[in-house]
């Protein structure tokens, strides 16, 4: 009897247990629908940045304005994976909008499934508020994104700028379509679908968690029925990337380019499909205005024809007033015509207060540059850089047209952005954000502060990292005007005084006043000698082309500069002499370091202010490249697409690749060549020399 009851006991305890993971794993499922988020309380939703909901249930991710971040995230966390390894499938819905004033917007936004309800690192533009410089690409995110992208960003190899794409720890998405849907019986009508377009789009996300497929399809409200073929279907396991416990919700963001995004309503539901939103409730959102109605019109010709007779009296006795005033004001060139961003110059005297001193923040060959601060609207107001070109010269007005003409069109986060110019009689002006760091060259050699600075204590030398840093983003400017912008573009300038450091420490390559451009495949013209000496590739003075291997031998002798801490050319100490007891000759920084890796010692040439806190990987690396782009032949120098990839890891150097240095290089090698050869094991760099030649 006693065992019969034991038995029983047992079976009722196994049942319970049974029945109890059966009840845990549907509580742990997670179901909701917002048709309009009026209602929803801050235990609802965790929002920050821009993100706000509107008065009409809309929730606004962001508004039209420059570089915002706004995340909106459902505020309890959703179990994805249970016991054993389990992984919850999931199903979403949810409508968009993005309205856009003028003629582009930017960036997009996206669906997120993330660890937390912020978004560590995140920063706007290129981002989307769900990554950024130095989280991208990172394993550790734990991040699932769906993006809905309206700008086409070379540097995240987006195919255009109306894509859908699935992203997992990166924004290098997976696979990525342009925006559709598939229309018809049969599911092979592909209609595209603009995600600009100020129209309501419904989008779906489901995943299966046993098989692991990711389907993602989008339509506008006005198709009565979900597309039966999904325009995204897509084989990824989630398990390595969802951890416990995450958060569901929505990323968005502005840079320069800039539109509102709206959610305007979301259901979600795991382990089974999510609610079918009522397309009939959405919630409205706040439109362009369309332009005057036409009763305000009406009422506008009315007092136009009421008051002709007094404009028309009124304006024979202003004529020669006019006349005057015309005589006295600037004429525009027709070129002026072209590039419309002109600021008045009274805003610019007075952002400058009046080119005071004290504004100065350094000068060069072509004028001066002041810091300025634009006021125009109730707010402490946009700090600038001001460009005072010397027009005294035609070569001054040269130098300001061509900047112009070329950076202001160009759009790349590794170059300077000019905001707009002026011209005003002799005074030429050119407008740049403002760059807080200074230049390169200040920072390295603690040279160039202007009395806007003086006051200031020297910053601290560049960390390794920082300068490595800074290598990587001019080369990244560079590539983007050799190879992927319209035309070709060749900087004739790149040094180190050009180069901006912004408050992030990023890069900006600047000072276009030299710039060339011409047609991909065409050969460039021949131009005057123009440049800096010590940066100048020698074939300039025979061919006097601007090519792009001039400035690949340009960035060489900023890649030595850099990593030692040198200029490309310097006087000799002051005490040695040659063999007769002559004046010595300048230190050429190229021999310098070629004679360091001849001799097995290429480190020795690295900047002792780092006092061996450096990468010596990276520096090795960085040394070689700038000898290989100081070449003498320009055939024999990488491109900068090369140059950028070696930098970033993604392409290494050739094992045991040579450079050689010839009699035809320079005349102490005459009759004879001697050649370094690459090793990426860490060793020391192997030196030959060969008798003979031409």
């Amino acid at each position: 009897m006693i065992a019969q009851n034991t038995a029983l006991n047992l079976s009722v305890l196994f049942l319970l247990v049974l029945l109890s993971g059966s009840s845990c794993s549907a509580a742990d499922d997670v179901d909701f629908i917002y048709q309009g988020f009026q209602h929803a309380s801050g235990s609802d939703l965790a929002l920050d940045g821009s993100a706000s909901v509107l008065h009409g249930g809309a929730l606004r991710l962001t508004n039209d304005s420059n570089r915002l971040v706004g995340h909106a995230f459902r505020s309890s966390p959703v179990r994805f994976l249970h016991g054993g390894g389990r992984l919850a499938s999931f199903s979403t819905a949810f409508v968009l909008d993005i309205v856009t004033v003028g003629s582009g917007g930017g960036h997009g936004l996206a669906f997120v499934v993330s660890p937390s309800t912020t978004l560590p690192g995140a920063s706007p533009e290129i981002y989307l508020g769900v990554f950024g410089p130095t989280t991208n690409r990172n394993a550790s995110n734990h991040v699932l994104a769906v993006e809905f992208d309206t700008v086409m960003d070379l540097e995240m190899d987006d195919i255009n700028g109306n894509h859908v794409g699935v992203d997992v720890n990166s924004l290098f998405s997976n696979v990525s379509e342009p925006v559709a849907y598939y229309a018809g019986d049969g599911d092979n009508t592909k209609v595209p679908v603009t995600l600009e377009s100020a129209q309501p789009i419904q989008a779906w996300i489901d995943y299966d968690g046993g098989n692991g497929v990711l389907n993602v399809t989008v339509a506008p409200v006005s198709v009565a029925t979900r597309p039966r073929r999904p325009l995204i279907s897509t084989k990824h396991d989630l398990r390595p990337v969802f951890k416990e416990d995450m958060y569901v919700g929505f990323s968005s963001s502005t840079g320069k380019l800039a539109s509102a995004h709206y959610i305007l309503a979301w259901s979600f539901r795991t382990n089974g499909p999510a609610q079918p939103i009522n397309l009939r409730r959405l919630p409205k959102v706040p439109r362009p205005s369309s332009g005057p109605s036409k009763l305000v019109i009406v009422k506008f010709a009315a007092v136009a024809c009421a008051g002709t007779l007094a404009v028309i009296a009124a304006g024979m006795a202003a004529v020669r007033w006019v006349r005057k005033r015309a005589a006295l004001a600037d004429k525009l060139e027709d070129w002026e015509l072209e590039h419309p961003h002109r600021f008045p110059y009274r805003e610019l005297y007075n952002a400058t207060k009046g080119f005071k001193q004290s504004e100065l923040l350094g000068a060069g060959g072509f004028g001066q540059v002041y810091k300025g601060v634009l006021r125009r609207r109730r707010s402490a107001g946009d700090l600038v850089a001001i460009k005072r070109i010397s027009a005294g010269t035609r070569q001054g007005m040269k130098e300001f047209v061509a900047e112009v003409a070329s950076l202001g069109r160009m759009r790349h986060r590794n170059l300077v952005e000019l905001r707009g110019w002026c011209k005003h009689g002799q005074d030429l002006l050119l407008v740049y954000e403002f760059m807080p760091n200074g230049s390169l060259d200040s920072r390295l050699f603690g040279t160039g502060a202007g009395a806007a600075d003086r006051d200031k204590a020297s910053p601290p030398p560049l960390a390794w990292a920082q300068r490595f840093a800074v290598l990587g983003g001019v080369a990244r400017g560079l590539l983007y005007l050799h190879e992927e912008w319209e035309h070709v573009v060749v900087h004739r300038d790149v040094k180190a005084n050009n180069v901006l450091l912004g408050a992030d420490m990023g890069a900006r390559l600047g000072d276009f006043g030299l710039a060339r451009l011409y047609e991909h495949g065409a050969d460039p013209a021949s131009t005057r000698v123009a440049g800096t000496l010590g940066y100048m590739a020698p074939e300039l003075t025979v061919t006097s082309r601007a090519t792009t291997a001039a400035d690949v031998f340009s960035f060489g002798a900023l890649l030595l500069e850099v990593a030692c801490g040198r200029r490309p050319v310097e006087p000799p100490p002051p005490d040695e002499t040659t063999a007769d007891g002559g004046d010595a000759p300048d230190v050429v920084l190229v021999r310098w370091v070629r004679d360091c890796g001849l001799a097995g010692d290429l480190l020795r040439a690295v900047d002792p202010r780092l006092e061996g806190c450096y990468d010596e990987g990276e520096a090795r690396l960085v040394l070689w490249l700038g000898l290989m782009c100081s070449q003498v032949r320009p055939e024999t120098r990488p491109t900068m697409r090369q140059v950028s990839r070696y930098l970033s890891g993604e392409e290494a150097i050739q094992e045991d690749a040579e450079l050689v240095f010839s009699g035809a290089n320079t005349a102490e090698y005459f009759g004879s060549s001697v050649s370094m050869t690459w090793s990426s094991s860490g060793g020391t760099m192997s030196a030959s020399s060969l008798q003979g030649g031409r």
